[in-house]
């Protein structure tokens, strides 16, 4: 478990994978603030479904600019807090947090197997450029 990171740089391959699923998660989060405001508007708190409308696009808003900022040390950290705050999102509509729990299941599947990948990529392009690395003398 030493690929999860909270803070630090990753590899190229790493942060491409977690941009990618910050950007499905703010779609998501989108669609998750319109419900709240829908089922807010329906009941008697009109006021609280605009508060959580902008609550929610300000939380995708805040995806796009995690997937924005993974190329920085301090990117993978505002990811981890974009998803404790979409589980957190689950306070106000339950289903969040099935949609918080997958996102964070490819956020870590991502953050390993990248891990992994980068390592791979990085051997191969050693192996490329000194070709005699390789051999085994015997």
């Amino acid at each position: 478990m030493r690929s999860i990171i909270f803070f630090g740089q990753t590899g190229k391959f790493t942060w491409r994978m977690l941009a990618t699923v910050l950007g499905g998660q703010s779609i998501c989060i989108l669609l998750g603030a319109l419900v709240a405001r829908g089922v807010a508007a329906s009941g008697d708190a009109g006021a609280r479904g605009t508060a959580y409308l902008v609550v929610g696009f300000g939380l995708g808003a805040l995806c796009v600019v995690a997937a924005g900022t993974l190329r920085r040390p301090w990117g993978v950290t505002l990811g981890w807090v974009v998803h404790a705050l979409t589980l957190l999102s689950a306070l106000v509509v339950p289903m969040m947090l099935v949609v918080g729990l997958f996102f964070l299941a490819l956020w870590i599947t991502c953050l390993v197997k990248g891990t992994q990948i980068d390592g791979e990529m990085a051997r191969r392009a050693a192996a490329e450029a000194d070709p005699a690395a390789d051999r085994v003398d015997g």
